[in-house]
């Protein structure tokens, strides 16, 4: 199949190149066309002045090889004194030899005949375009150039000097097809010609086509078992513990280390706190997301006619205060060291082992997208960013890979400004950025933006079997002009191009909007029949585009972020909401049954996680609040706790032997405070006061 694909592209340029020759042989001989009818005009011209020659004289010019004789000087002709009486037509005559190479002297007047060029047949021509065109502009030359067959010495002369000038063209005459050729063959040799089956790039490296034969099938690898691993699996038994997948002991060990740590420095009349402690602030913050409290004072949370009770029942606002002052992540004395090489020094620990869980829980499907986040902060930083077009102008920027199925955080680096290894600006960030957080896949397909998106990160992905799909900029040089430039072209129009592992397509919005986009993956040029005929390749790019921007969108009614002028603060909520998040999606994936049909599951999710992180602190109050909600809610908890650990009289669930029966009796019925079988003559009925 390919070999007839090349033989039928050889046939067309071939068919293309005897075309354009044809073109230029028929204006070669217009060109001749109109040097036989100046010569012929030159010639009744000169025609008009005739010089009585005589014969013996005109014989003895001709008998010298040269064709100049010098005349005796004893012996004066009617030639020589006619000729030295009129000088200046000897001029004209010189004059008239350079302008018509093909004027000839006779012996009694100056004629000329006319002579077709005959010109070299098709069948004679090399299949070398280059020296097909050399070797009719040198045929013309010759036929121009061809003496009259009246005089037979001017002939030889002539004839002689025309097979010279056909290897050269002469000392003194320029070949008139030189420069065309030395153009054309330096053309062909660094491959600048482009024809309607090829385009070439801007920086003349790439061989674009327009048609998509070129293209060679795309056959991804298989995606096996996308969702949640088998570790969070078999560890996810509710809301609580599939949030705790996120936080595990480790560091939360390292957050109550470093938070005592700082507070016993910082804090007036510190008093350390416990791990029940530490994760009731987690669910305060949970619970401030839920109550859309995130700009609300903490006076008013803590309030006892405003306020919510479960804050003052979980822990007074002194304390939740000083906890939030003094909550730290490393160790502020040997921070300097750190930060000059790093930095993210101040929450680097922490953020390192977070990030290393995200991808250890789940396995994204087919198509991830790589966007980036941008977190409201407006205190000081080193990297923090100004971007104007954001509802939040100032903050910290935050690289994500996203599942698109489900837009879970998959990977995520913070941006922390320019390297130090790169002083005049980093090169190829976007490709840096992508293949580290695409570090570990395999056979996906990554959507981007024209800000990653590049022929040298398509080449690397491919490497690592994976596809890439994403809007591509108009100053790459990779691009070819013809996509590039949209002049003249209808609203709505779609144009490709195609190299074997890559596609192009330049789709006209409308009027002046140019959409460029590359893919790794599409081979075909499918657009849409109907409505705005947009191509496969942009209706795809459309529906994985967003899902970072959904992950933001799920993230910010629930937000639990507060307003705060420490930059670890704020990505450590950014933590918090999107393990709250991702969360959400291994439970559900894990427990699709539950609370099935509701529309406002995440908040019911996210109320869990939050009653039993603050429940056991709630149940540990030595004094109850002072207000009287929160001491109702204190009490209300205390005996929700004892009842669940009161035993009551349940059922096996399967049948068995009664323990106190003799003979055979299967029962379901089991003693509350024993678990044995028991059948109900042996059971007694007790009240709750008396038991």
């Amino acid at each position: 199949m390919f070999k007839n694909l090349v033989k039928e592209r050889l046939m067309a340029a071939a068919e293309e190149i005897f075309a354009l020759f044809e073109r230029t042989i028929a204006s070669y001989e217009e060109d001749l066309c109109h040097t036989r009818e100046e010569n012929e005009r030159l010639r009744e011209a000169v025609c008009k002045t005739q010089i009585p020659v005589q014969v013996e004289d005109f014989q003895q010019l001709v008998g010298r090889p040269d064709g100049v004789t010098p005349l005796p000087q004893e012996r004066s002709s009617p030639l020589t004194q006619e000729v030295t009486q009129l000088p200046h037509i000897k001029e004209e005559e010189e004059e008239l030899c350079l302008r018509g190479p093909k004027l000839l002297l006779t012996g009694v007047s100056m004629e000329t005949e006319n002579h077709e060029a005959k010109l070299p047949e098709s069948s004679r021509l090399l299949h070398s375009p280059t020296a097909m065109k050399k070797n009719f502009c040198r045929a013309a030359h010759d036929a121009v150039m061809e003496p009259l067959e009246d005089d037979d010495i001017l002939h030889e002369d002539f004839s002689s000097e025309s097979q010279e000038s056909s290897d050269d063209f002469g000392p003194d005459i320029k070949d008139p097809c030189s420069s065309e050729e030395e153009e054309e063959e330096k053309e062909e040799k660094n491959g600048n010609i482009d024809s309607q089956d090829v385009w070439r790039s801007r920086n003349r490296e790439i061989l674009w086509s327009p048609s998509h034969e070129v293209a060679l099938p795309f056959l991804p690898p298989p995606i096996w078992n996308s969702g949640p691993t088998n570790y969070a699996v078999s560890r996810i038994r509710s809301p609580e513990t599939a949030f705790g997948l996120f936080f595990p002991e480790d560091i939360m060990q390292h957050l109550l280390q470093m938070t005592n740590l700082q507070g016993q420095r910082s804090v007036t009349a510190w008093q350390d706190i416990n791990m029940v402690e530490l994760r009731a602030y987690l669910g305060l913050l949970i619970l401030s997301g839920i109550f859309k409290s995130r700009h609300e004072s903490t006076k008013s949370m803590w309030d006892g006619e405003t306020g919510r009770s479960v804050f003052a029942a979980t822990m007074s606002k002194k304390r939740f205060v000083s906890i939030n002052r003094a909550v730290s992540f490393d160790d502020e004395l040997s921070r300097p060291t750190r930060h000059i090489r790093d930095n993210l020094a101040p929450i680097r620990d922490v953020w390192t082992k977070w990030n290393t869980l995200l991808p250890r829980m789940f396995n994204p499907s087919r198509d991830v997208c790589v966007d980036e986040q941008f977190i409201p902060f407006r205190g000081h930083c080193s990297f923090k960013l100004l971007i104007p077009p954001k509802p939040a102008k100032y903050g910290l920027k935050i690289w994500t890979l996203c599942d698109v199925e489900t837009s879970y955080a998959w990977n995520m680096q913070v941006h922390t400004g320019t390297p130090a290894s790169a002083a005049a600006g980093e090169v190829d960030q976007g490709m840096r950025v992508v293949l580290e957080l695409s570090d570990g896949l395999e056979g996906h397909t990554i959507t981007t933006n024209n800000f990653f998106t590049s022929f040298p990160l398509a080449a690397e992905l491919q490497k690592k079997k994976m596809a890439l799909v994403g809007t591509i900029r108009t100053n790459k040089q990779e691009l070819p002009p013809q996509l590039v430039k949209i002049g003249g072209r209808k609203v709505l129009s779609s144009k490709f191009a195609f190299t074997e592992k890559r596609t192009l397509v330049s789709y006209v919005a409308k009027k002046g909007k140019n959409v460029l986009l590359m893919s790794t993956k599409h081979r075909e040029p499918k657009v849409q029949d109907t409505g705005k005929k947009e191509p496969q390749m942009i209706l795809d790019y459309n529906l994985c585009k967003g899902a970072v921007n959904r992950l933001n969108q799920a993230c910010a009614p629930f937000t639990c972020r507060r307003r705060t002028h420490r930059w670890p603060i704020t990505l450590f909520y950014h933590m918090v909401d999107v393990s709250c998040y991702n969360a959400y999606v291994l439970f559900t994936a894990v427990r699709p049954e539950w609370n099935r049909g509701k529309s406002f599951k995440r908040r019911l999710f996210l109320e869990e996680i939050g009653k039993s992180l603050t429940t056991p602190a709630i149940l540990q109050r030595s004094r109850l609040p002072k207000a009287l909600a929160a001491a109702n809610l204190v009490e209300q908890t205390r005996m929700q706790q004892e009842e669940e650990q009161r035993p009551r009289r349940g059922s096996l669930g399967k049948r068995k032997q009664c323990s106190m029966c003799t003979r055979r009796k299967r029962v379901v019925l089991q003693c509350n405070i024993c678990g044995k079988a028991t059948c109900k003559n042996h059971l007694k009925m007790l009240c709750d006061s008396c038991q």
